[in-house]
C-alpha cells in the first residue's frame, strides 16, 4: 500500500422476538464494500439472552465478512497472477 487508506466499519444490531440479527459493512477507501450477516435464533431450552445473542450474532457477522473478504483477495490475486490460486483453498 503506497499510502495510508481509511476503511470504515458500520455495525447494525436488530432484535425481533427471539431473533437477533447483526450486519457488518466494511467500506474501502476506493468505494468497494463488503458485508457480513449473523443471525441468532432463540437460545438453549427456549431461553433468550439478548446480550449474549448480540455478541454471537456479531461474531457470526464478522466471520461472514471475513469469508467474503478472503474470497475477494483470492480473486484479486488470481486476476493479477493470471492463473488459479491454491494458497487459500486449504485454510481452516
Amino acid at each position: 500500500m503506497a499510502r495510508p487508506a481509511k476503511w470504515t466499519v458500520e455495525i447494525a444490531l436488530d432484535e425481533s422476538g427471539d431473533t437477533t440479527r447483526a450486519q457488518v459493512r466494511l467500506a474501502a477507501a476506493g468505494g468497494t464494500t463488503y458485508h457480513g450477516i449473523g443471525l441468532v435464533h432463540g437460545g438453549p431450552r427456549g431461553v433468550h439472552l439478548p446480550a449474549i445473542a448480540a455478541e454471537l450474532a456479531l461474531a457470526r457477522a464478522f466471520s461472514d465478512l471475513t469469508e467474503e473478504l478472503l474470497e475477494a483477495v483470492a480473486s484479486d490475486i488470481e486476476a493479477d497472477a493470471r492463473g488459479p490460486l491454491a494458497v487459500l483453498q486449504g485454510r481452516a
